[in-house]
C-alpha cells in the first residue's frame, strides 16, 4: 500500500466508518487487462473501498499450473488427469439441492488447498492477498475458505450472498460463467411478505405484488460473462447468482479484511438478533439464554462473539508482529497468508490495526458480548485495544 493510498482509506474509513454498499450506477463493470501497470494500490482505492465488482483479464492467471494441466487442448476439463491427482479426496456436496427438479445443482466442491499443498495449482493475486479468513483459519489450523468448484454445463447457483458478506473472488479455470449480481442493499426489495429471499431471482413470481412486494423498486441486476482463465471480484454483501453456461471448474476464495470487516461485524449482530428473536420465549426461564444463542448462531454461522474477539486478536498479533520486525527473509519465502501480508507493507499494517480497532471497540462495547464470561480471553479485550492503540501510535510517529 502506497502513501497516498493509506492517506485515501484512512480518510474514507474515517469519514464513513464503513466500505460503501456499492450502488452501481449505469451497469458497467471494468475489465481490467493490464497485467504490468495495475498495481495493488489501484485495485485497493478503485475496487476495494467503493465495494465495486471487476474482471481480471485471463493474463492474470495464464502461469497457473491448473490452467496447463486441468484442461484439455479444447479447452474442456481434465477428468483424466483430475482424477489421477485428486481422485482419493473425499468431496464435500452442498446438502439441500439435487433431485428430480434441480439435478443440475448437484455440484462437487473440495477444498483442496491442504489436502494437495505441493500441486502447482495457482497463485494468489496479490489483489486479494490482505485475506483476514484464510489467515485466522490457517493459524487455527481448522479450515479455510478456497475451495474448488465443478459444474456441468446448465448447473447453477441459487441467489445467495457470500459467508460473513465477504468479499469473493472467482477464477475460470475453464468454461464460462454468467452471473447475476445486486449491489448490497438490493436483496431488500427482493424479499417476500414474509422477508424471504427468493430461490431464483429470475422467477416469474418475483413480479407478483402479493408475494414480492418491493420488487418493482428493485434495479436491475449487473449480468456479467465470464470467460476461462477470467477472474471477477465480487463485492462485500453483494447477493448472486450463477450459471454454468458450460462444462466448468472454477477456484475460488472468500475473503474478509480491513474493508469490509466491519460488514462482517454488522453480519454477526443480525445473526445473533435472529436467534435472540426466535426462542425470546425461554429468555426468562432459562438460566443460559444468552450463551445459548450464542451457540445457536455459532451453528449457523460458523462463529460466534468469543471466536470473533480471538479472530480480531490473531489479525492484530500478526499486524503487530509486522510493525516490530519488519519484513525479514524468512517470512518473505514462505508461501502463507502471514508472509503474503508482509508483503504489502507497513502502511498496511497500520490500516488494518486501525480498523480492528474500530470494530473491537464495537464487539467490546456490545451488551451481548459484555454478558458472555470474558475471563478466558486473554488478553482481555480492554488490554488488547491499550496495545493496538500504542502500536498505531509507535507506526506514526
Amino acid at each position: 500500500m502506497d502513501r497516498a493510498t493509506f492517506a485515501c482509506s484512512t480518510a474514507f474509513f474515517r469519514d464513513f466508518g464503513n466500505s460503501s454498499p456499492g450502488a452501481f450506477p449505469g451497469g458497467h463493470v471494468d475489465f481490467i487487462d493490464k497485467v504490468d501497470s495495475f498495481t495493488y494500490s489501484d485495485f485497493f482505492r478503485d475496487y476495494l473501498i467503493p465495494n465495486h465488482p471487476c474482471i481480471f483479464s485471463a493474463k492474470f492467471t495464464e502461469d497457473w499450473g491448473s490452467r496447463k494441466n486441468w484442461v484439455t487442448w479444447d479447452g474442456k476439463p481434465n477428468f483424466e488427469h483430475l482424477l489421477q491427482k485428486f481422485g482419493k479426496i473425499h468431496l464435500a456436496l452442498p446438502t439441500g439441492f439435487g433431485g428430480s427438479h434441480f439435478p443440475e445443482l448437484l455440484f462437487q466442491v473440495f477444498l483442496f488447498s491442504r489436502a494437495f499443498p505441493e500441486q502447482d495449482v495457482y497463485t494468489t493475486p496479490v489483489y486479494f492477498s490482505s485475506d483476514w479468513l484464510n489467515e485466522y483459519w490457517d493459524a487455527m489450523a481448522v479450515d479455510d475458505f478456497r475451495f474448488v468448484y465443478m459444474g456441468p454445463k446448465g448447473s447453477w447457483t441459487p441467489f445467495h450472498a457470500d459467508v460473513f458478506r465477504s468479499y469473493s473472488w472467482s477464477a475460470n479455470v475453464c468454461g464460462r460463467k454468467k452471473w447475476l449480481l445486486y449491489p448490497a442493499g438490493q436483496e431488500e426489495f427482493l424479499k417476500d411478505r414474509h422477508g424471504n429471499l427468493p430461490f431464483d431471482v429470475t422467477s416469474p413470481d418475483l413480479r407478483d405484488k402479493r408475494i414480492y412486494p418491493r420488487y418493482s423498486q428493485s434495479q436491475a441486476p449487473l449480468e456479467i460473462l465470464q470467460e476461462a482463465g477470467e477472474i471477477v471480484f465480487i463485492p462485500s454483501g453483494w447477493h448472486h447468482q450463477v450459471y454454468n453456461l458450460e462444462d466448468t471448474i472454477s477456484i475460488n476464495h472468500n475473503w474478509v479484511n480491513g474493508c469490509n470487516v466491519a460488514v462482517m461485524w454488522c453480519f454477526l449482530q443480525d445473526e445473533l438478533a435472529a436467534v435472540q428473536r426466535e426462542i425470546s420465549q425461554w429468555k426468562d426461564p432459562m438460566d443460559d439464554w444468552h450463551l445459548q444463542c450464542q451457540l445457536i448462531m455459532k451453528s449457523c454461522t460458523g462463529i460466534d462473539y468469543k471466536e470473533f474477539y480471538n479472530f480480531l486478536k490473531v489479525i492484530a498479533e500478526n499486524r503487530i508482529s509486522i510493525l516490530e520486525k519488519g519484513l525479514d527473509e524468512e517470512s518473505s519465502s514462505r508461501n502463507d497468508s502471514k508472509a503474503a501480508i508482509s508483503t504489502l507493507g507497513m502502511l498496511h499494517a497500520v490500516f488494518d490495526l486501525k480498523r480492528t480497532v474500530k470494530v473491537l471497540s464495537s464487539l467490546s462495547a456490545n451488551e451481548d458480548f459484555r454478558k458472555l464470561d470474558l475471563t478466558s480471553l486473554s488478553p482481555s479485550p480492554e488490554a488488547l485495544l491499550q496495545q493496538l492503540e500504542s502500536a498505531i501510535d509507535t507506526a506514526l510517529l
